[in-house]
C-alpha cells in the first residue's frame, strides 16, 4: 500500500504542475476497500503541490474520516456515488479554465469527430460521441451528491462529470487511466471552447 500512496502521490504532484488544481482547489481519492467503503482522500485547504502521503485522509461512505485528524473537502461526498457507481478505483477532481468556462455551457457537451476520443475507455474511433453532463453547482453537498448519482446512472457511457462554474470531475480503473482520461478531457474541452467562441 505503501508504494500505491506514493504513486498516489506522485499523480497529485504532476496534476498540480500542469496547472490543473490551482491555489488549494482540487481534490483526490483512491479506493482503499470497497466492503466496507474506504476512501484516500486529499484534505481541505492545502496546496497539491506540497501534499505528502502523511497528508492523506481514510474516509468512509459518509465521508467521515476514520482514525486521523483533518478535514477532508466536503466533496467528498461526490466522490462516493462516482465509486459507486462507476466501480472507479480512482477519482480526480481539477479546476482549470477550459473546464470551467466549458461548464458554463448549458447542461450538457457533445463532442465527436476529434482523434483524442479514443483516448477514452470504450471509444475507439473519432466518430464516437462522448456527452459530459453539466450539473448546477452547490453547497449543499448531500444534495448535490445525490444528484450526481443520478446523472451517473442516467449517462452510462459518460467520462466526466462538469460542475456548473467549478470543475470536472473524471475517473478510473487506476490512478493512470483516471490520468489519461483526465488528459484527454482537459484537451477536448479546450477545443470544444475554443471552437465554439
Amino acid at each position: 500500500m505503501e508504494s500505491e500512496r506514493g504513486q498516489f502521490i506522485a499523480l497529485i504532484h504532476a496534476i498540480r504542475r500542469r496547472g490543473w488544481s490551482p491555489a488549494t482547489g482540487g481534490n483526490f481519492s483512491l479506493v482503499l476497500s470497497l466492503n466496507p467503503l474506504r476512501l484516500l482522500i486529499t484534505p481541505s485547504g492545502i496546496d497539491k503541490g506540497d501534499i505528502a502521503a502523511r497528508d492523506l485522509l481514510e474516509i468512509d461512505r459518509e465521508g467521515r474520516c476514520i482514525g486521523a485528524n483533518g478535514q477532508p473537502s466536503a466533496e467528498a461526498l461526490l466522490h462516493i456515488p462516482i465509486v459507486e457507481e462507476r466501480k472507479a478505483t480512482c477519482v480526480l477532481h481539477v479546476h482549470t479554465v477550459w473546464n470551467t468556462l466549458a461548464s458554463l455551457r448549458g447542461k450538457s457537451i457533445d463532442i465527436e469527430g476529434l482523434e483524442m476520443l479514443k483516448a477514452l475507455s470504450g471509444l475507439s474511433s473519432h466518430l464516437d460521441h462522448e456527452r459530459i453532463p453539466i450539473l448546477p453547482n452547490s453547497q449543499d453537498m448531500p444534495a448535490l451528491s445525490a444528484e450526481l448519482r443520478s446523472v451517473l446512472r442516467t449517462n452510462p457511457n459518460c467520462h466526466g462529470v462538469l460542475l456548473a462554474g467549478h470543475g470536472l470531475y473524471t475517473w478510473g480503473d487506476s490512478p493512470s487511466d483516471a490520468y489519461r482520461h483526465l488528459e484527454a478531457l482537459e484537451f477536448l474541452l479546450e477545443v470544444f471552447v475554443r471552437r465554439s467562441t
